[in-house]
């Protein structure tokens, strides 16, 4: 709770920093802020506690969580420091929102109550919905946060329905006395119901398909930074809340609800990868391989009892690996009209330190050791094939090999191709978040049990 309450604060304080004028502190302030939030937060590990009558709830799993959203919010706002230096006069607004974004974000994780899980959710989409729209000169950025917010609203009112159906099946919004009464063998209709309204709203939210058809336009259309933010947190967070909700309702106690589950997932991983073949922008290939990887995640559901961890794992390395290729994607695409994959021509010969960051970082992607992803994926093919879903992991390694196709075409680009013009300046920021969450992705890729271990 004190976690949730110090990001709220950060946020007003960087609105009031605006009003005194002080916009050149924002960013190391927020910087300095969210470090220290990130040991508050961790000195709560082992230390389970619940508030205001169960609504928030702290325990390994929201603090473990909630730390990945704070050091990937960490990451965002420090390349705000270059992607918005033509708004210093809006610095606040961007820097404010994706710290309140923060604190919908740690809500959606440590809820105890319905009422808190939705308010998170709103909180997050209400800032995403903003940050696509954000650049108001740009034709494809209204249009992103428009499609954005009306796909958007009605996923939130789906899963609205969905909480209401539970509610008038068990009588109660407390995640831990509708758990206890789900073992009942006797439910209402309305909780199986009401579960799969829900799921669906979050099926959108992590871009499943075939909730998809949103993702890759919006992608492209938001300025870059708010589509890193949406690959990397916005999915993490929705993935994760997913799991939490179901695990602690019980709901895989449903055969036929696993079965959907493994026919999404399959369809995820196999649509999202074929599409990707065929683009020649960065941002929508990204976005397709965001569908795959939600289908990778999804496998996490057919094991709740024992995937914690490996979700963990794998979201980590997802996240850390995209938060990687943005940054070289923002240095490299800056003050351009478009990100295809021209822009990339070259890049290993005019600036090979970002070219080998962004070609590890889609090797992680595409699951290649020594990186996270790897791992990640090994991880999680183990726990789905011990559940008894063999064909899951035989599309999963099909798709994983599928998409070394693109990660390469991009890769291949930088080494192979001309450069069309030299980049010149080193925005220190920039090289220092791509370096860092590299490395990040290499470390817990050597040492897995650095993650592993946190919900073992």
């Amino acid at each position: 709770m004190t976690t949730l309450i110090a990001i709220i604060g950060l946020g007003v304080l960087s609105l009031i920093f605006e009003i005194f004028d002080f916009r050149k502190a924002i960013i190391p302030i927020s910087i300095i802020g969210l470090l220290a939030i990130l040991g508050l937060n961790v000195s709560e590990f082992n230390s389970p506690e619940s508030y205001y009558n169960n609504m928030i709830v702290v325990n390994n799993f929201s603090v473990t969580f909630s730390s990945l959203f704070i050091v990937l919010t960490l990451f965002l706002i420090a390349l705000g420091h270059s992607f918005y230096e033509n708004h210093q006069s809006k610095l606040s607004d961007y820097i404010a929102i994706k710290i309140f974004l923060l604190s919908g974000a740690v809500a959606m994780v440590s809820f105890g109550n319905l009422a808190m899980f939705f308010l998170g959710i709103e909180i997050l989409s209400i800032s995403l919905y903003v940050l696509a729209a954000s650049n108001r000169v740009n034709v494809k950025s209204n249009e992103a946060g428009m499609k954005y917010f009306l796909m958007g609203s009605f996923a939130s009112g789906v899963i609205l329905f969905g909480i209401c159906m539970i509610y008038g099946a068990m009588g109660s919004f407390d995640i831990v006395e509708i758990g206890e009464m789900s073992q009942s063998a006797e439910l209402p209709i309305w909780f199986p119901i009401g579960i799969s309204l829900v799921t669906i709203g979050m099926l959108f939210k992590i871009a499943a398909v075939p909730f998809h058809f949103w993702a890759p336009d919006v992608y492209e259309g938001s300025p870059t930074l708010t589509t890193a933010l949406m690959s990397t947190l916005a999915k993490v967070v929705a993935i994760a809340t997913l799991y939490k909700l179901l695990s602690g309702m019980h709901a895989d106690i449903n055969y036929s609800f696993q079965l959907v589950v493994v026919v999404i997932s399959i369809l995820s991983m196999t649509v999202g990868n074929i599409m990707a073949l065929r683009q020649v922008n960065v941002k929508r290939m990204l976005a397709f391989s965001g569908i795959s990887h939600a289908g990778f995640m999804l496998m996490a559901l057919l094991t709740l009892a024992t995937s914690a961890g490996s979700l963990l794992y794998y979201t980590s390395a997802y996240a850390l690996s995209g938060i990687a290729a943005f940054s070289v994607i923002l240095y490299v695409c800056k003050n351009r009209e478009n990100e295809d994959i021209v822009n990339f021509h070259g890049l290993g010969k005019t600036n090979p330190l970002l070219a080998a960051i962004l070609t590890g970082s889609l090797l992680s992607m595409a699951g290649i050791p020594i990186f996270a992803g790897f791992f990640a994926k090994l991880v999680l093919f183990s726990q789905t094939i011990q559940a008894g879903y063999l064909v899951v992991v035989i599309f999963a390694v099909i798709n994983s090999i599928v998409s070394v196709g693109y990660y390469f075409k991009l890769i291949l680009a930088m080494y192979t191709k001309e450069p069309n013009e030299t980049r010149t300046g080193k925005p220190f920021l920039i090289y220092a978040v791509a370096v860092v969450s590299i490395l990040l992705n290499i470390i817990i890729g050597l040492f897995p049990s650095l993650v592993l271990d946190l919900l073992a």
